[in-house]
């Protein structure tokens, strides 16, 4: 498939700009996905997984702030979106795929090797036990991972000042985004804009939830593994004297 072209039935991926080559690396990663039984996701027929993880992952690129990353990271990758098609978009950037299951990380690491993406790493950790990229990412990408007070916390400890996260959701909640603001004032992190995406035809309620870090992450946070889940920041729950 040249660029420019798109089989039938598959989105039209010609807003990105992209190369033969990087929609052959794309295609190699759908051929994968349908072929093994065992990738972790439900979408796996390659035109169903073109919509629904690649083009869907792509939208990301209109946020300006992924044109002058130098380093990514995706939490909770999973089957790899939205990390690898990134990677495999901007291939000056250096793409941290952070996923805490062992079977997902070879998986990745397979789709890695199927791809020939080169600026792509799978790192075997939670989100929260990532020392080595603590405040050392340009951009942090979380799609379908956890309430967005969750990724919220599990997103800015890893963020430098002045580096964005990008969160996909689906149809907007009022209640929730207040929540999710609340716990973004105690993380130094300050919410940009949500956007409203249609990365392909029959897409409705998609956006994408861009935050950017202000300041300094405050030192108790990572809190440990799992009380991010358990007593979610916003809440009141969460508050001083609940155990945070």
């Amino acid at each position: 498939m040249t660029s420019g072209e798109h089989a039938p039935g598959r989105p039209d991926l010609g807003a990105w700009r992209l190369s033969s080559g990087q929609l052959a690396q794309l295609e190699a990663l759908l051929g994968l996905l349908e072929a093994d039984e065992h990738a972790p996701t439900t979408v796996r027929a390659a035109a169903r997984a073109a919509e629904i993880h690649v083009a869907d992952s792509l939208a990301a690129l209109d946020v300006d702030a992924l044109a002058t990353a130098r380093r990514i990271a995706d939490l909770g990758s999973g089957a790899g979106f939205p990390g690898l098609a990134i990677a495999i978009a901007l291939p000056q950037v250096e793409v941290s795929l952070i996923e805490s299951q062992r079977r997902k990380c070879d998986f990745l690491e397979r789709m890695c090797a199927t791809a020939s993406i080169e600026n792509a790493r799978v790192v075997w950790t939670r989100a929260e036990e990532w020392g080595a990229g603590a405040a050392d990412n340009d951009v942090v990408l979380a799609r379908a991972l956890a309430p967005q007070p969750v990724v919220l916390e599990y997103a800015s400890p890893l963020l430098c000042v002045g580096g964005m996260l990008v969160d996909w959701r689906g149809r907007r909640d009022r209640a929730a985004e207040d929540g999710a603001e609340r716990a973004a004032e105690v993380l130094g992190l300050s919410r940009l804009e949500i956007r409203r995406v249609t990365p392909f035809e029959q897409a409705t309620d998609r956006h994408l939830h861009v935050f950017s870090k202000a300041r300094e992450t405050p030192s108790r946070f990572p809190r440990r593994p799992g009380i991010a889940r358990k007593r979610p920041l916003g809440t009141r729950e969460s508050a001083p004297g609940h155990g945070t």
